[in-house]
């Protein structure tokens, strides 16, 4: 079976005083180290958070200290996996590995069918 696996992970920026700028950086920085390790076919975007109020989503950063933590949103197609299991731990050791020292959690998982694997998208 095929999955895409979502996965949320919390990135730390530092030095930085606006949340646009820390959203930029997390996901400038997160898809460097990704690409590095010829993992372009991950797709990173920023998370988001419901309000407690009103339960609007709105994005998943915070500022504290000229130090920021951003919620990223990690996406990544995992083909032939036995099950939803076996998918979602394909998927945390790939970027995981690549991601050292950045928490991750996986939130969705979600199988599809008709898309073969590419040579770039790992299984």
């Amino acid at each position: 079976m095929n999955y895409l696996v979502a996965m949320e992970a919390a990135w730390l920026v530092r030095d930085v005083e606006d949340i646009d700028d820390a959203i930029g950086v997390a996901v400038s920085e997160a898809g460097k180290r990704l690409n590095e390790s010829e993992m372009d076919y991950v797709e990173v975007e920023v998370g988001a958070t419901g309000c407690p109020a009103c339960g609007e989503p709105f994005d998943s950063a915070f500022i504290a200290a000229d130090t920021a933590l951003v919620g990223l949103v990690l996406e990544m197609k995992v083909f032939n996996a036995e099950s939803i299991e076996h998918a979602q731990r394909i998927a945390k050791s790939e970027i995981g590995g690549s991601l050292r020292d950045v928490p991750l959690k996986v939130i969705d998982t979600i199988e599809f069918e008709g898309e073969e694997a590419d040579a770039d998208t790992q299984a």
